[in-house]
């Protein structure tokens, strides 16, 4: 049986693949090399690999743009190399290009016709080596979109920023509670949690401290169509909506759970340095990670964990 032909993207797929996997080897071979105990080795190793997958997306990311710019030019020329011949052929080169297809049509009938039949056997083979090479190309296809992506660039970004404190994004959810939900975490995760609050509580702290304090919030508080500070009952609408809905959180309500929870807040992002709220506060930050391109609906609060060896990061 004659093979299926590889496509260009789906051989840039596999070396890939296969440069991930050569990757994942390098980092469990400097893992080895390094004991346990010498956490200042640990800690550049760390750092050694952080730097390590950042070149390689790179180098992914720009041999996948090159493979792109190529296919399109050849699209583009095989388009217009079409549309010259029909402007310069006309009819006669339609004529020929009809009686082209009627020869190659009777050459296949004629192969049927010698060929022995395809058991059901290789016809399901067939199959599912023709849904395989599909699948493969929209791999390739979504990992070009993926690496050119605003979303990927931001995570990437992020991470790195991230491997220099220990840590890695812990996601949350999408649901309007983010903010929320992602606090709960941090608290969770203190090594002696002073305080420990759900996201419904969490909100309804964040309100009654508002209500408590509208003269610190209304000056930031203005109607879209007037332009004009909030009146007291747009206020008193704002703050039922903080508590009682799934609207989204900002630096507002953090700042009065900075208040509620007596614990600074650091808010780290991609292309901006992190935003510190409640520093007078000396104690160990709850610390979020705002998103301005992770979903569809664009901003989003993550929360953070401590780093996870990467060599053993696929057997977690």
């Amino acid at each position: 049986m004659e093979e299926i032909e590889e496509t260009p993207e789906e051989h840039l797929a596999k070396q890939h693949r296969k440069e991930k996997k050569d990757m994942q080897a390098k980092i469990q071979s400097m893992k080895n090399a390094i004991p346990k105990n010498d956490k200042k080795r640990r800690k550049q190793m760390t750092e050694e690999i952080a730097k390590l997958e950042a070149d390689l997306n790179n180098k992914h990311e720009e041999e996948l743009s090159q493979l792109k710019s190529s296919i399109d030019t050849k699209v583009e020329d095989v388009l217009n190399g079409v549309e010259t011949m029909k402007m310069e052929g006309g009819k006669e080169a339609e004529a020929a290009a009809a009686a082209a297809a009627a020869a190659e049509e009777e050459e296949e009938e004629e192969e049927e016709a010698t060929q022995p039949r395809l058991t059901k056997a290789q016809k399901r083979r067939d199959k599912k080596a023709a849904q395989e090479k599909e699948r493969e190309s929209r791999i390739a296809e979504a990992e070009v979109l993926n690496l050119q992506g605003v979303r990927h660039q931001e995570g990437l970004k992020l991470a790195q920023k991230l491997a220099t404190k220990q840590l890695q994004i812990k996601e949350i959810s999408s649901d309007g509670h983010c903010m929320y939900r992602a606090i709960e975490d941090q608290l969770a995760q203190r090594t002696k949690p002073e305080i420990t609050m759900s996201m419904k509580e969490l909100r309804s702290r964040t309100a009654e401290f508002m209500r408590g304090h509208a003269d610190d919030f209304l000056p930031f508080l203005t109607n879209s169509n007037t332009g004009d500070m909030y009146t007291t009952d747009e206020f008193e609408k704002y703050c039922s909506d903080v508590e009682h809905t799934a609207a989204w959180g900002g630096q507002l309500e953090l700042r009065a759970l900075t208040q509620v929870l007596l614990l600074p807040m650091e808010v780290i992002q991609a292309d901006s340095p992190p935003i510190k709220i409640g520093e007078e506060f000396d104690s160990e930050p709850v610390t979020l990670i705002y998103m301005r391109h992770a979903y569809g609906l664009g901003e989003h609060y993550n929360s953070v964990e401590q780093l996870k060896d990467p060599a053993n990061a696929e057997d977690s």
